[in-house]
């Protein structure tokens, strides 16, 4: 863009709005109109943070008005979008036709303010001695609202994928898998603390020890959020922990390695030799596979299922696929089967927390690590393949942090995905869903609606290539001899959908084995009229 069309475009900025916006980062008078006919808008309970992810704001005022934000900005994106057809998408065209979409350089972008949600402090948080506060804030979420609701209009509704599941005998192939398929259980001084299933992954013929690969869950001690991306979790490495062999013996489990972002953890067990998985190099979505796991009394489980790709939810890391089956095929024994408790088929189904995935041939395409109790979560492959491999070369498993939460492209409803290329010419990329307080990538502009479509200059589909490009790069960056928690460059090509705009630009990232953050940025309602404790008023605080 030539210096010519930034004066042009600097000089169609308007004067104060209704809504607050003004300055050096305010729209042009018109912008309003043309987001109006922009694809249709994600409904908000899929793509806005849900209400748990709101836990550690603290006060009842800022949880009430999480749910308000849903409320009101899918009643702000509805009606827009009802009746809109191929003469709004025309408009759309023909208003933007003449704007380059072509690669432009880091100076010549000016980023928008971010998006902050306010809130109000608990001290203030007394509406009988503290009412002109509550009616500022009242005013400063009606404007946060519409803010969040224009951004959000840029997107198309996100939706899940489904396939039948595919019925096919393979006994043999289960009870090979059955042999290297143990129970863990964990205590604190005493007190039980979890029960988990795990793979015993390889063997040590000198020290007649055995690795076991299973799940973080075995000694969290708090999970006080089910919003992983705030980081609250607590794991105890004393925890005391037994491992449950196939010969109804049991034998310590002793404490090796855990990492907090995949949640997973390894420990050493003295075993004699074991039958060990072989891991396949691929998942795909409506595979159809067996789920494994055993009981308290080591009795093996097999559900009979399918995979499933979709996007994670706003409190869900991204390395997940899932597993679906039908329930009538939950229980492999009879419900009246004297060993199995008196649950429901689901409930029964939720102790298998680190048991495997295998497909039709016996390999292992997955590693049980439920997130939630409606939808099996599952860590594919893929990653645990190369988390395996990080683990035994280096002792460690890091992973690039990049400040950002997405969703993908290729997972939408076709009909979204047609629409994402009518008026973006673009069908594949990763869309920012949330970007973190104060992270690079803010400051150089990303907000929620952009569009990643290259990491390190390869083109990207889903959250789960995503994270194999991050460990690869991390490969890359011990084996050159480096460390951890040091910060390094990583180039990615992002598409401004308002600005409709593309740019190539350096990411400044950390390369941790820690949990990744992503902080939502918010700001305090502690004076009349919206006016912050900073002195900024809550028109500019809350961003453009």
């Amino acid at each position: 863009m030539g210096r010519g069309h930034r004066r042009q475009a600097a000089n169609k900025r308007g004067p104060l709005t209704e809504e607050g916006e003004a300055g050096p980062h305010s729209r042009a008078p018109g912008a309003a109109k043309k987001r109006d006919s922009l694809p249709e808008a994600a409904e908000k309970r899929d793509s806005l943070p849900e209400p748990e992810a709101d836990a550690s704001c603290g006060t009842d005022t800022e949880r009430e008005a999480t749910k308000m934000d849903v409320y009101r900005a899918a009643q702000l994106a509805r009606p827009e979008m009802r009746g809109v057809g191929d003469d709004l998408d025309e408009s759309v065209t023909q208003t933007h036709g003449s704007r380059s979409t072509e690669a432009v350089e880091e100076d010549e972008f000016t980023p928008k303010s971010p998006i902050s949600m306010p809130y109000i402090p608990d001290e203030l948080n007394d509406p009988t001695a503290y009412p002109a506060i509550f009616a500022a804030f009242k005013e400063a979420q009606v404007k946060y609202t519409a803010k969040l609701g224009r951004r959000l209009r840029l997107l198309p509704k996100l939706a899940h994928s489904c396939h039948l599941p595919i019925r096919e005998s393979a006994k043999e192939v289960v009870l090979h898998a059955a042999k290297y398929i143990i129970r863990l259980s964990s205590s604190v001084d005493g007190k039980p603390l979890a029960n988990c299933c795990g793979l015993l992954i390889k063997w040590d013929p000198e020290s007649k020890t055995g690795t076991v690969l299973t799940t973080a869950h075995l000694i969290r001690s708090k999970h006080p959020t089910e919003n992983h991306w705030e980081g609250r979790d607590e794991y105890n490495i004393k925890a005391n922990v037994i491992v449950h062999l196939l010969d109804g013996t049991t034998a310590d489990g002793h404490y090796l390695y855990h990492q907090e972002h995949y949640d997973l953890a390894f420990f050493k067990v003295r075993v004699d030799k074991p039958d060990l998985p072989s891991f396949s190099g691929s998942v795909h979505c409506g595979q159809d596979v067996f789920r494994l796991g055993r009981d308290d009394h080591m009795n093996l489980r097999i559900t009979h299922g399918r995979v499933e790709h979709q996007n994670p939810r706003s409190n869900q890391r991204h390395h997940y696929m899932y597993f679906f089956h039908q329930k009538d095929d939950s229980l492999s024994h009879p419900k009246n089967d004297c060993y199995l408790p008196d649950k429901k088929n689901d409930d029964y189904l939720c102790d298998d927390d680190g048991g495997s995935i295998i497909d039709l041939d016996g390999k292992v395409v997955g590693l049980v690590n439920k997130h939630l109790r409606l939808k099996k979560s599952l860590i594919p492959s893929c990653i645990l393949d190369k988390c395996v491999d990080l683990w035994c070369e280096f002792r460690c498993i890091p992973r690039l942090h990049l400040g950002m939460k997405f969703s993908s492209i290729k997972l939408l409803d076709p009909t979204h995905i047609d629409k994402m290329w009518r008026m973006y010419k673009i069908k594949d990329g990763l869309i920012v869903q949330e970007v973190s307080k104060e992270s690079h990538a803010e400051k150089l502009g990303i907000c929620l609606g952009d569009i990643i479509e290259r990491f390190n200059g390869e083109s990207i589909s889903t959250t789960v290539e995503l994270e194999n490009m991050l460990l690869g790069r991390c490969r890359d960056h011990l084996d050159q001899g480096n460390r951890l928690n040091e910060k390094i460059n990583v180039s990615i090509q992002v598409f401004h959908t308002e600005e409709r705009l593309r740019r190539n630009i350096n990411l400044i990232v950390d390369v941790s084995e820690g949990g990744e953050v992503v902080k939502r940025r918010t700001y305090p309602i502690t004076a009349i009229e919206g006016t912050s404790s900073s002195g900024q008023s809550s028109q500019n605080v809350a961003g453009k």
